[in-house]
């Protein structure tokens, strides 16, 4: 219920915010923001053992910006292998997370804004999978279920019921089995 009056909302409020790509001058921001979202336990989630010393897939870190340009909403897809195919072979996929947005912006729209840029952005570059850990209610308007991940384990402890996934291509994760491993850009030293 407080989905459907947050949706409503959402739809009479003036739209106060943009999506953009992220960029250098926005880490302090984000992170900052992810820690207040989050808390401190966010660094010890089996999803941050793919991102660590990684850097986002290309073109797919977003962030909603308000009216003066400051960093509301956050959301980052990461490469990965989702296990292997039937034939042996590496399936790739992504990674999407962490979403966030700040507190003061809740019901406005704008966690569903980015997660359709970035949805839309990842199918446009030609990406065939994204995987997440999240809340299932959530995340199933947008086309994530848990039937695709079956199959598939996460580093470390997870939740089976949030391990959630969305084919952009029909079929890329049929027969997809075993760990996700980071297969991303390695932060430079």
């Amino acid at each position: 219920m407080a989905a459907l009056l947050n949706s409503v909302r959402a739809f009479f409020t003036p739209q106060t915010f943009h999506v953009e790509a992220e960029n250098p001058g926005d880490v302090v921001a984000r992170e900052n923001l992810l820690d207040r979202a989050m808390g401190a336990g966010r660094r010890r989630k089996s999803s941050e053992k793919l991102r660590a010393g990684r850097v986002p897939a290309e073109g797919l870190a977003l962030v909603a910006r308000d009216q003066d340009g400051h960093v509301i909403g956050t959301v980052r897809l990461w490469n990965v292998e989702a296990g292997i195919s039937r034939e042996g072979r590496p399936v790739d996929a992504l990674l999407l997370g962490p979403l966030a947005v700040d507190s003061a912006y809740e019901g406005k729209g704008i966690g569903s804004a980015l997660m359709r840029a970035a949805v839309a952005e990842a199918a446009r570059r030609g990406h065939g999978a994204i995987l997440l850990v999240g809340d299932a209610p959530y995340y199933e308007r947008f086309g994530f279920f848990a039937e695709k991940t079956q199959h598939l384990i996460m580093p470390g402890p997870f939740e089976r019921h949030r391990f959630l996934a969305l084919e952009l291509k029909a079929g890329w994760l049929d027969g997809a089995a075993g760990m996700l491993v980071a297969s991303g850009r390695k932060l430079s030293a």
